[in-house]
């Protein structure tokens, strides 16, 4: 599982972990993913960085799909701190509360924080 909890801009932690997810899911690796905390705001629709002199990744989650990247997961109390709803985000995600994250990261063999 690969969390990701870092804003999506002013590091590299996001984007990174987006690149690891990708390379990981090309070597057929069961991959989950959960955005908690700023993490939530790499998935947000409409992303403009061209103030901040920096390419936005946002549309990179739409490939997930293609790699099999399919077990996403966003933290329900996170989205709504930040005022966002499951319909801000650039794909498809399953809205989960930080029990059943808990849960799920029960579950992993392996967690990697980006």
């Amino acid at each position: 599982m690969h969390v990701l909890r870092h804003a999506p801009h002013g590091t590299i932690y996001s984007y990174e972990g987006v690149e690891m997810i990708l390379i990981m899911a090309t070597y057929e690796q069961d991959i989950s993913v959960v955005f908690i905390g700023d993490g939530v705001y790499a998935l947000k629709k409409g992303q403009d960085t061209s103030a901040i002199g920096t390419k936005g990744f946002a549309k990179t989650f739409k490939a997930f799909d293609g790699y099999d990247v399919e077990k996403l997961y966003v933290d329900q109390l996170s989205l709504e701190e930040r005022g966002l709803r499951e319909d801000d985000l650039v794909v498809d995600i399953e809205v989960v509360s930080s029990g059943k994250i808990g849960e799920l990261m029960h579950e992993q063999d392996v967690i990697i924080h980006h």
